[in-house]
Formats: C-alpha cells, sequence, structure tokens
C-alpha cells in the first residue's frame, strides 16, 4: 500500500486532487466519470499544441516534431498494454468512435447469420455498435451474458453456452463502469478462440486501475480512453497487426493503406499524443517510487514496459484497501454493507476485492440519486453523481439511475471514511 507521504506526493502530482480551480477544497469520487488531469500530461500537451502545431509529414522542423510526437504517444501507449509494435495502436476520437470504426469494418465480411456475444454490465459504446449490426441484418442476433443479480458477476457458464460456431465477436468489458466487476478476460478469450471469434476488449473503466497486457490476455483488439486515465479526451485502440491489415475500415481514397493509419479519420491531434505520453511518464515515475517492494518481480518485462507493470500493480494494491474501507468501514464508522439504509449493488464480499474495481453503485432507501448527491456537494463538499452512466445494468436492475463513488490512485482513505460518514447521517425520516 502506499505510504502517507507517497500519497501526498501522488496527489501534488494532480494539480486539482486537493481543491478545483475555484480554490473549494473537495474529494473528488467522480473518476468514473472522467478523471482529474495529471500535471505531466498538461505541460506535454500544452507544449505539443503550441510547439508543433503544424500538420505532419512536411519537411520543416515543426512538421517533423509533430509526427515525432505522434509516435512517441503510439510507443506510449504500446509499453502501456505490451503491444507489440506501436503500429498496432490507433488513436480516435472517443472509445465509441473506435467501437463503431471497428463494428464498421468487421460488418463488411458478415453475411447475416453470425452472432455477438456480450454481457449485461457492458457500457453502451461497447453495445450499440453490435446492436447495429444486428438492425442492419448484417448479424443474427446480439446474445446478452446474464448477471448473478445478487453479486454483479458474470456467469461464465452461461456465457460458455451463447457462444457457438456461429459467434463472430466476443466483446466484454475489462470492468464494468457501473459495478466496478472485473471480467475474467482469460477464460473468456479462451472460449472465443475456441471457436474462431474476434476477442474484443472494453478497457475504457479499467485502464487507471491496474496492469493490462493485450498479449498475455490474447485479446484481438482492446479500447480504452485517455480522459478516464488522466489525460484529455481522445481514445486508443489496440488491434492486432494482421487483423488491422485484413479488414477493411471505412477511410476516405487519399488516407494510407496501412495501419494504424488508414483505420483513424481526419488529421491526428498531436498534443493528445504527448498528454497520453505525459500519463506514461507519470507512471514511470511512480515505478521509481515503489520499485523497492518489486525487486525481481516482473521480470519477464523490462524496461518501461516493466516500471508500467509495477505503478499499476501498485495502485490496484493500494486500491484494495479503499475497497475494503468502502465496504467495510473504519473504527466506528460503518461500511456500505453495514448500512441497513444503503443497497449497494454489485460485490459486496470484502474477500473478493481481486475481482472488483474500486467503484461503488448504491441508492439511499427513501431518498432520490439527485437529492443524495447534491446533500454530499453541498454539506460534505464530495464530487458525484446519480445517473444510468452508459450502463446497461440500469436495465438488468429495473433502476434508471444509481449513485457512483469511484475512486482512483490520488484519493485516500480519508475520502473514503468522509464518503462514508456522510451516507451515515442520511437515514430517510
Amino acid at each position: 500500500m502506499f505510504s502517507n507521504e507517497l500519497l501526498k506526493r501522488i496527489r501534488s502530482e494532480f494539480p486539482r486532487a486537493e481543491r478545483d480551480a475555484f480554490g473549494k477544497a473537495r474529494a473528488f469520487l467522480d473518476n468514473g466519470t472522467g478523471t482529474l488531469v495529471v500535471g505531466r500530461a498538461a505541460v506535454a500537451e500544452a507544449k505539443a499544441r503550441v510547439d508543433y502545431s503544424a500538420n505532419v509529414y512536411g519537411i520543416f522542423d515543426e512538421s517533423k516534431m509533430a509526427g515525432e510526437v505522434i509516435h512517441e504517444g503510439r510507443k506510449a501507449v504500446a509499453d502501456l498494454l505490451n503491444a507489440p509494435s506501436p503500429e498496432t495502436i490507433v488513436s480516435g476520437e472517443s472509445a465509441t468512435s473506435l467501437f463503431f470504426g471497428l463494428s464498421y469494418a468487421m460488418g463488411k465480411e458478415l453475411r447475416g447469420r453470425e452472432n455477438v456475444v456480450v454481457t449485461n454490465y457492458e457500457h453502451y459504446a461497447n453495445l450499440s455498435p453490435w446492436l447495429e449490426l444486428k438492425r442492419r441484418g448484417l448479424i443474427e442476433d446480439t446474445r446478452f451474458t446474464p448477471l448473478n443479480i445478487e453479486d454483479g458477476t458474470l456467469d461464465l457458464n452461461q456465457l460458455g453456452a451463447l457462444i457457438d460456431g456461429d459467434t463472430r465477436v466476443v466483446s466484454v468489458s475489462a470492468a464494468s463502469n457501473a459495478l466496478g466487476t472485473k471480467t475474467q478476460l482469460m477464460e473468456v478469450g479462451k472460449m472465443a478462440r475456441e471457436v474462431g471469434a474476434y476477442l474484443i476488449v472494453d478497457a475504457v473503466h479499467h485502464i487507471a486501475h491496474g496492469p493490462l497486457d493485450v498479449q498475455t490476455i490474447g485479446c484481438d483488439f482492446l479500447v480504452f480512453s485517455g480522459y478516464k486515465m488522466f489525460s484529455p479526451h481522445g481514445s486508443f485502440m489496440y488491434g492486432r497487426k494482421e487483423l488491422l491489415e485484413e479488414l477493411r475500415p471505412y477511410k476516405v481514397k487519399p488516407a494510407p493503406d496501412h495501419p494504424p493509419d488508414s483505420w483513424e479519420w481526419g488529421t491526428r491531434d498531436q498534443a493528445k499524443f504527448a498528454a497520453i505520453k505525459g500519463v506514461v511518464d507519470h507512471h514511470e515515475w511512480l515505478a521509481k517510487q515503489v520499485e523497492g517492494g518489486f525487486v525481481g518481480k516482473l521480470s519477464q518485462y523490462s524496461g518501461r514496459r516493466r516500471a508500467l507493470k509495477v505503478a499499476l500493480t501498485a495502485v490496484e494494491e493500494y486500491e484494495k484497501e479503499i475497497s475494503r474501507v468502502m465496504l467495510t468501514g473504519s473504527g466506528d464508522i460503518q461500511g456500505l454493507t453495514e448500512m441497513p439504509h444503503v443497497k449497494v449493488y454489485g460485490l459486496k464480499d470484502p474477500e473478493r476485492l481481486d475481482d472488483r474495481d474500486p467503484t461503488f453503485s448504491f441508492k439511499v432507501k427513501g431518498l432520490r440519486g439527485e437529492d443524495v448527491v447534491e446533500r454530499l456537494w453541498a454539506k460534505h463538499a464530495i464530487a458525484m453523481r446519480s445517473e444510468d452512466f452508459y450502463s446497461r445494468v440500469h436495465e438488468v436492475y429495473e433502476s434508471p439511475t444509481l449513485i457512483r463513488a469511484s475512486f482512483v490512485q490520488y484519493n485516500t482513505v480519508e475520502e473514503a471514511l468522509r464518503l462514508l460518514k456522510a451516507l451515515e447521517t442520511m437515514k430517510a425520516p
């Protein structure tokens, strides 16, 4: 776990971790909607935006540097995901745009009898593209894997039963953005490969919470958004090189025919590549702070790739402590599962912290979600929200909105306890 001193240093890396731009000290627990930007990313973005604003492929220095910034950004993302090469990293406007672009490309090779298997805790960015293929008659069905309602986990036996010889795509979240539940990606990947289906991973919610390795997972594609990992908006997709070359994405005629350029719509924004490299730089810095606990570990990696795995493994371990406190409390402060007036959705077992990210959706009995988050902000300076989070979870639980608290590396146990103390006072009369 992070020491108090290290946590202070981590928070100092984020200009708005302590106070917002208006000087208000607050606990920022809306990270599932979008994280605060790390300082290194902001500085790198601003420099690229001003100094290297020329378009690429020119012979002059500003243009050459713009191209170099983009290349370095791709290399940084490839190292983050342990992807084979920078050429396997595609950028996009958003995760939604990348999923739609991918589904359009796959739709060109479908004959209408295939099916796509997804889960009942997906974000609609990873649902609507496949539902659109069904609407257009390019696949026969989109199949939803049921959840175990009590704990919000997937029933892998039922997922396996949905996959058959006509399954072309299995597309799953690395972790639910509403419940925090992690998907057993290795098991799902094995099932997909047995029938020759593509495995696609939506890593948008999980990307900030722990290490990911596309080669170990064996996925064909993986997508995440920069603004869910301490960077500005924009998104990135890993794709197996042979598939990026074989599939035929929509593109304008003069655009390059080789990946990753052939998959990218319009001119690239070099500043966003600079920013995501700034995020990677931050995690390299973090790795140096925690390296003493990883001597002799993660030796299958080297260089920056190992550093990133070290940093994010340390983050994952730290966040488990926050999850434990949220579920069970501390001292005389009750955890969510001990409050009779709070209904928690998802995993509640403190012995299963490995199976969840520090994301908690709940309701306070007798109170509207909007009233709860308004009171949390007005009386306790806690930034959260109540909505549907574009997740199918709300249809499964027949609840239009849920209140969500989501933590990342710059959050503290004290902030978790502050939230719990506030919720204790919200018993309906």
